[in-house]
């Protein structure tokens, strides 16, 4: 069996690899376990939250399905952090993770030039160089013996790789609840030369609703009306389901803290490391010994709503203890649990073994996205599935391939921290790692991106359509704003005031009436902020100077001996791509991007 690109996994970056992988001309194969896991939402089924939501919207900008899929089949919609300013801004959206689940696997099957094997990866085939190392790959063997031959794999195993689930003392083999793991890669990535960890995560039980008494909770409902994620849907025509909100005690507490022994956190049984903002209710409870409470968020996981997530009482507790502190929660003392919260320990790959395209660098033609490069998260996942199964497109048709920038998208953000930077535990998106985050807001994301997607050929005509339409409208108003004038001074630089009003704006310029609303949301937010978007845009200037710089892939640093020995060391393993790039590796200082500079002239 023949493809051009082989996508193993069919989680959120297996889905993004193999959509765009095709959406660039390639053959695709993805393998999975099983058709019907495709898409499965395996902790909470939401998507977006602060800075995922905006990384949603820029995977939409760029052409993934994501956006589309939440819009269809979320069941409640609210924007978080309004009072906060424009930069952090953030969409989040509860799923219907059947449906999630159903539409995704929809869209794959009905997609040309994609193509959905079952089965184990156990192999990956490669060639041999004449130095006698592996250095390219050519496919993939499965558990039955079948081989897919392609000269492009992405790797998106989730928590499937060497996955162990823990229920308190039991220990079960498993990428997820009910699930096998993914065995035999591991040994044969350290077998190619690749350094491995181990991290953590974990999922809370789920309860059945019926067994919940939400008389006295307070209820949180969805906003009115809702706004999408996608920048192809119009509007939202849906019934949204409340969330409810209880809190942990004393009493809670006194049960994690009296059966902390028993917990493999702190019985030495789990030795992956856990994720730090997102930890278990027993990390809380340790961590946190001076607080009396938690949140614990009541999320339906399906418009049915049969069953309950609670949001913040992830466990790996043995079973009967976490029947006992579940039924301590107000709301939740006759709570019957319909599935036990584990945590699950895997292998990944330490991702500055990778290049900011998503290629490995020792394997030519190997692409690694999703929680295998140390990430926790749908969104990030996504992210990554997109850009390696892009980019494995594009080289394999002779293209460059897209790397995105810092200043460009969050995407690029996250990208460039794990290459760059590296993680020693699970990675998570937050607004405060994007230093240029007033540009990269959720209403722009189609302006930033869209028209990388239409320069690489990979644009929907209609978005492109829409894009251009929504920019005619921006410029429309925008010269309205700047001709018309108040005491002196234009209404476009009047809005840099926050005591000057949107709605005297519309006032006194009725001709914005049947613009398109969106074009007129983010001209307002960068004429109130544009002295802000103006440093940063000097800053931005500066920093590309460094990126504009290219380095060879073959440059042996370890020999510059003007560097620092650190400095030598950690240039070499990283192997940056550009001189920004190796400016931002922790230990670099500006000294050594002299020599750098220096030696390059030479």
């Amino acid at each position: 069996m023949d493809s051009d690109v082989i996508v193993v996994g069919g989680g959120h970056a297996g889905i993004e690899a193999a959509l765009a992988a095709v959406r660039a001309g390639a053959r695709v194969c993805l393998v999975t376990f099983e058709r019907g896991g495709i898409g499965r939402m395996s902790c909470n089924p939401a998507i977006g939250g602060v800075a995922k939501g905006q990384i949603v919207r820029e995977i939409d900008a760029l052409g993934g399905a994501m956006g589309q899929l939440i819009d269809a089949t979320g069941i409640q919609f609210r924007m978080l952090n309004r009072s906060k300013g424009p930069a952090v801004i953030s969409p989040r959206a509860q799923a219907d993770q059947h449906a999630y689940q159903q539409a995704a696997q929809a869209l794959l099957e009905s997609t040309p030039g994609l193509t959905v094997v079952e089965g184990e990866a156990v192999e990956l085939l490669t060639h041999t160089s004449q130095s006698g190392t592996p250095d390219m790959v050519s496919g993939i063997r499965l558990a039955d013996g079948r081989e897919v031959r392609a000269s492009r794999v992405v790797l998106t195993t989730g928590t499937f790789l060497g996955g162990l689930l823990h229920y308190g003392e039991d220990k079960i083999v498993g990428g997820r609840a009910g699930e096998k793991a993914a065995l035999g890669l591991s040994g044969q990535l350290r077998a190619l030369g690749f350094r491995l960890g181990r991290l953590k995560t974990g999922t809370p039980p789920r309860l059945a609703r019926d067994s919940i008494d939400f008389a006295g909770l307070e209820q949180q409902p969805g906003d009115n009306p809702p706004e999408p994620f996608s920048f192809l849907t119009r509007q939202l025509s849906l019934v949204q389901h409340p969330c409810w909100i209880t809190r942990t005690n004393a009493c809670t507490h006194e049960v994690i803290t009296r059966n902390l022994a028993r917990s493999p956190l702190y019985s030495g049984q789990i030795v992956g490391v856990g994720p730090r903002y997102c930890p278990s209710i027993e990390d809380k409870v340790k961590r946190f010994a001076d607080k009396d409470s938690h949140h614990v968020f009541l999320e339906p996981e399906t418009a049915g709503g049969d069953t309950i997530y609670p949001n913040g009482i992830s466990t790996s507790m043995p079973r009967d203890v976490q029947d006992e502190l579940v039924r301590t929660i107000p709301g939740l003392e006759r709570a019957r649990i319909v599935r036990y919260g584990y945590a699950v320990e895997y292998d990944f790959v330490p991702p500055t073994q990778i290049d900011a395209t998503m290629q490995a660098k020792t394997v030519r033609g190997l692409y690694l996205a999703g929680q295998i490069n140390g990430t926790t998260g749908y969104e990030e996942a996504a992210a990554q599935g997109l850009m390696a199964g892009l980019n494995a497109a594009l080289t394999l048709a002779g293209r460059e391939p897209l790397v995105l920038r810092r200043d460009q998208a969050y995407i690029g953000v996250l990208i460039d921290d794990l290459t760059t930077r590296g993680t020693d535990e699970p990675y998570r998106m937050f607004t405060s790692l994007a230093e240029y985050r007033l540009r990269l807001r959720t209403d722009n994301a189609d302006r930033r991106l869209t028209p990388l997607a239409q320069a690489l050929g990979i644009c929907q005509p209609e978005r492109a359509r829409r894009l251009a339409a929504k920019l005619a409208d921006y410029s429309t108003a925008e010269a309205l704003l700047r001709a018309a004038r108040v005491e002196g001074k234009s209404i476009y630089n009047r809005l840099r005031s926050p005591q000057f009003p949107w709605a005297e704006v519309q006032a006194r310029l009725p001709q914005l009436a049947g613009l398109d609303t969106e074009a007129l949301r983010t001209l307002e937010v960068d004429a109130r902020y544009a002295g802000y978007i103006e440093r940063e845009d000097a800053e931005v200037a500066r920093l590309q100077e460094l990126e504009r710089v290219r380095l060879p892939r073959d440059l042996r640093y370890i020999e510059m001996t003007n560097l620092r020995k650190e400095a030598r060391e950690k240039l070499q393993a990283s192997q940056p791509l550009t001189l920004g790039q190796a400016a931002r590796i922790p230990g670099i200082g500006p000294a050594d991007v002299g020599v750098l500079r220096v030696y390059l002239k030479a």
